[in-house]
């Protein structure tokens, strides 16, 4: 899952952002209209957490803008404005949304997955191929009945192989879902995790490559 927070409030985006790829997601940062508008256009996010009182670019016209998108993201509208007339207003404007500051941070990581999973195009809660079962939700993966200990990026690119399955993955496909927009596109990280997860989901191999298109799960999905 891709994320975007978007807050000028620099420590409390940061504090955010790495809570959240704590819990698996990929999260980029922007802290005013303007740069989260450049981003919208590079990347397709998941969920954007939209502050609403924004420099540059108003937390409001950029909610406008989001759900004006074909294939939009979900919009969280995260404030200090928390009255309930302020959130009637926030979701008039298209918010999916709305969580009010202070707040507390397993609300906001539970509200996310739950817009994630509301979008048109959103997978199934659990992923199921080639003898894997994977539940996005409650952060679990087994094979054939057997619990898989997965780090935070070996499931992160599980989840994004198996729903994409039977098709393939490139590693740059990879490097969008699955990392931020600091990754370096020509690192072997996806190699090296690909290669880790392979060792954790054991034999027989249901991890495929082929040279120059990419990564996939053998086997049809599951039913």
């Amino acid at each position: 899952m891709r994320v975007l927070v978007v807050e000028d409030a620099r420590a409390l985006a940061e504090v955010v952002a790495e809570g959240l790829r704590d819990q698996g997601m990929a999260v980029d940062v922007a802290h005013d209209g303007l740069d989260a508008a450049a981003k919208l256009d590079v990347h397709a996010y998941d969920v954007v957490v939209l502050d609403r009182d924004l420099p540059g670019i108003h937390g409001d016209t950029l909610c406008r803008m989001i759900t004006e998108r074909d294939g939009r993201a979900m919009v969280l509208m995260l404030t200090a404005a928390g009255s309930p007339g302020d959130r009637v207003s926030g979701l008039t404007l298209g918010a999916d949304d709305y969580l009010g500051k202070p707040f507390h941070f397993p609300e906001l990581v539970l509200r996310i997955r739950a817009l994630a999973r509301r979008r048109p195009a959103a997978r199934s809660r659990t992923l199921s191929a080639a003898g894997i079962e994977l539940d996005p939700t409650h952060r679990t993966a087994v094979r054939d009945g057997r619990r898989l200990d997965l780090s935070v990026k070996e499931f992160a690119v599980l989840e994004a192989l198996l729903a994409a399955s039977p098709a393939f993955l490139s590693a740059e496909d990879l490097l969008e879902q699955v990392w931020d927009e600091h990754a370096d596109p020509f690192t072997n990280t996806v190699a090296v995790t690909i290669s880790r997860l392979r060792r954790k989901l054991g034999d027989p191999g249901v991890i495929t490559t082929t040279p120059g298109v990419g990564y996939r799960i053998a086997g049809p999905p599951a039913l």
